[in-house]
């Protein structure tokens, strides 16, 4: 007998689902028996998100269930669970399953496999509905009945039978556990598998273009369910709200120069009174270090460019000035080197246009590999060919309209921002 293949089955299964149908269209679902049940993760290489499911496990469901469980995975992404919403320091089964009671009651339990773990059920008889992960963290914190529960069970320790391996504990149809990890019972209403959400393998840089990519699939699935005719589904009003609110562009400039300050070849030595000089602590001054990232930004100034969308880059640029300096590099189908200039740290300064050519990203590629830049930012519409590799990190901005319509491909991070006509 052939393997489960979910594939064929969700589009029937998520019919009348169209916001849930259109995200699942953008992520890949890969059959794996490593995995007692299904969980969603960002792979390391591609930064894309997928879906691991075991075909046995979805074989013995009822479609009702199967519908349930999907819905569950996907609830995980668009509130960030795999990517950045987890505190440090908290055992991932304690985040794990507080993440899984927040979700399922927005689902239904006559939706879910029977050994699933819900708020005013079992051993959470006493926890409320429609709560958010971080309210039910703090009750699993102090519950007494899961003291010295360190959720070792889903570190990452063991094999795929469920004694360690993720948090992949959970029920097949019967409720028959498939393996309960080494929780204290903590774990034991889970059905799905978690291991990928703390993935060491996985790059700060890869689960950035992860967030994006997340807004971006987030955004257009919402799109889809909007003009669909019928609505979002089993989506509330009031998660409906929550998931459109996340979708407000706004550029966390901190961020960004952490990952370019991450790869940055370059430290900025200066003499200070903080740090002795352990070889000669009362002759000379210790030396402290600062990482300061170099980093380029590569403005659009081509006739395809409305004044609009540079007064926009403008906008973000005034935000980026409030933490650090950067050098600005004007260009169109080449770089207006007369025009380049160094945007200090605390300035504010108004948008302008000095080129009105064609674009040819190779100009502020080329400018940027012959200097000893550690970052690059390109500010464009996007409508031009892909350009050479750079010799430092390079990240792309525009619209969200342009960032939907790029020319090319890119695996490079790009950042989508509002622009207002």
């Amino acid at each position: 007998m052939n393997d489960f293949n979910l594939n064929m089955h969700v589009h029937r299964l998520l019919r009348d689902e169209p916001f849930f149908a259109a995200l699942s269209r953008r992520i890949d679902k890969r059959s794996s028996k490593a995995i007692p049940t299904a969980g969603v993760c960002v792979n390391p290489d591609t930064a894309q998100f997928e879906m691991l499911y075991n075909p046995d496990f979805f074989k013995e469901m009822s479609d009702q269930h199967k519908r349930g469980v999907l819905i569950h995975e996907f609830y995980h992404l668009v509130f960030e669970h795999v990517t950045s919403r987890k505190p440090e320091g908290v055992p991932h089964l304690m985040w794990n399953v507080a993440a899984d009671l927040s979700i399922n009651c927005l689902i239904g339990k006559d939706n879910l496999p029977e050994m699933c773990c819900y708020p005013g059920e079992g051993k959470f008889e006493k926890y409320p509905s429609g709560k958010t992960a971080e309210y039910y963290l703090k009750m699993i914190q102090n519950d007494e009945q899961f003291k010295g529960d360190d959720g070792k069970g889903c570190d990452g320790e063991g094999d795929s039978d469920g004694q360690g391996q993720g948090s992949g504990s959970g029920g097949d149809e019967s409720g028959n556990q498939q393996g309960s990890g080494d929780g204290g019972g903590l774990g034991d209403g889970q059905f799905d598998a978690h291991e990928g959400w703390g993935d060491s393998k996985v790059s700060e840089e890869a689960k950035e273009m992860a967030r994006e990519r997340l807004k971006d699939m987030t955004r257009k699935a919402s799109e889809e369910a909007s003009s669909s005719g019928r609505g979002w589904g089993s989506v509330s009003n009031s998660v409906k709200k929550e998931i459109m609110k996340k979708l407000k562009t706004k550029v966390d400039w901190r961020k960004v120069l952490r990952s370019f300050i991450g790869s940055a070849q370059r430290a900025d030595k200066s003499s200070s009174i903080r740090r002795i000089n352990r070889r000669f602590p009362y002759i000379h001054a210790g030396k402290k270090v600062n990482r300061v990232a170099n980093i380029a930004i590569s403005i659009d100034q081509s006739g395809s460019v409305s004044d609009a969308e540079l007064n926009a880059f403008f906008n973000e640029l005034n935000k980026l000035a409030d933490l650090a300096t950067f050098t600005v590099v004007p260009f169109d189908s080449k770089v207006a080197e007369d025009k380049v200039y160094v945007w200090k740290k605390g300035e504010k300064r108004k948008w302008e246009r000095v080129l009105y050519g064609g674009t040819d990203f190779n100009a502020p590629t080329a400018y940027v590999n012959k200097r000893s830049f550690d970052g690059h930012i390109v500010l464009t519409d996007l409508y031009a060919p892909k350009p050479k590799a750079s010799r430092c990190r390079r990240m792309w901005m525009a619209s969200k309209y342009n960032v939907e319509h790029a020319y090319f491909k890119t695996n490079e991070r790009v950042i989508a921002i509002d622009v207002k006509q």
